[in-house]
């Protein structure tokens, strides 16, 4: 018999569901399977498994001894990766972050130790800040992606209640992200909406866009405004309306103006030698709240920006 004790980051989420996070080498059958022959209890309860845990609730498990083995194993594969991280904005609920082109911001096929993720758990569990021991289900998390080649600002939850807000937050398009690119030539006009659907190819991890509806196909605005133009470049600050796969990449592509150093959109344009990654920047964010956020109501109207874009002069 064990008992664990439900702490913060543990609750307002479903029994089962923190018995999966907690239990990562029990298999889910295996799981309902003692939560039916009433191996599981919840303050000294029997339990369907879809009970709101709350924290200071005890669970009681009558289950073997190898899945706890499992929960508490004390090597941390995060602590490889370096924990140097270019920090935009820190405070006891969140991080932001200027993820620099070439990292990647959670581990994939080619992952050997080293991803966004990782150096932020090295950097709190240096801090004092984030304890595996002590942590029975949560996670600091990312809240957003932006792909290995691209730059910008990804935002990091420290705590449970934060990443649900914020997860929150971004489905009701409350974080409004706007990106720096470098076009080959200049649009026709200045600032416009561009509109369109786009289907993707998954096993070539590329888009296409297309002006009409088509089957398959995701409706795509893209909002954007030239800043600056040299004879040759354009300088553009685009928000994006809708987030899909490559799409300022693929949208701007599509109207004549690919994104300079883009080799997967960018067809024969061909880059300067400097540029080794497309010019793509993910960076201002903006907190716009229309809905309660709870704990980071704080932060509603504040404007983060990254000022070191490495293609803006």
């Amino acid at each position: 018999m064990r008992t664990l004790e439900i702490k913060k980051n543990d609750s307002n989420q479903r029994l089962d569901k923190f018995m999966q996070k907690h239990f990562k080498t029990m298999p889910k059958s295996m799981m309902y399977m003692y939560i039916r022959k009433k191996c599981v209890k919840l303050n000294g309860k029997k339990v369907s498994g879809d009970e709101m845990l709350k924290e200071g609730d005890v669970l009681t498990f009558y289950i073997k001894d190898e899945f706890f083995e499992g929960a508490e194993e004390k090597h941390y594969e995060f602590l490889k990766a370096p924990k140097k991280l270019n920090i935009v904005y820190e405070d006891e609920n969140i991080l932001l972050l200027d993820k620099k082109p070439g990292v990647i911001v959670h581990p994939d096929k080619s992952y050997h130790f080293d991803s966004l993720i990782s150096r932020v758990l090295h950097y709190l569990y240096d801090k004092g800040e984030y304890d595996p021991e002590q942590e029975q289900a949560f996670c600091p998390a990312l809240v957003n992606r932006i792909d290995r080649n691209t730059g910008g600002i990804v935002i990091a939850a420290k705590n449970a209640e934060s990443l649900r807000i914020l997860n929150q937050k971004m489905k009701t398009r409350e974080l409004e992200k706007f990106y720096l690119c470098l076009l080959h030539g200049k649009p026709k006009k200045d600032s416009d909406t561009l509109t369109g659907y786009i289907t993707k190819n998954e096993s070539k991890n590329k888009v296409t866009v297309h002006p009409k509806p088509v089957e398959g196909g995701k409706e795509i605005k893209t909002k954007y405004k030239i800043l600056e133009f040299d004879g040759r470049y354009s300088l553009a600050e685009v928000e994006l309306l809708t987030g899909r796969t490559h799409q300022i990449r693929a949208h701007m592509a599509y109207i004549g103006h690919p994104l300079v150093g883009d080799t997967k959109y960018g067809k024969n344009k061909k880059a300067p030698d400097s540029f080794k990654y497309q010019a793509l920047y993910s960076y201002k964010l903006r907190f716009n709240f229309t809905t309660d956020a709870g704990i980071l109501d704080y932060l509603n109207g504040k404007e983060f920006e990254v000022k070191d874009v490495p293609f803006v002069k």
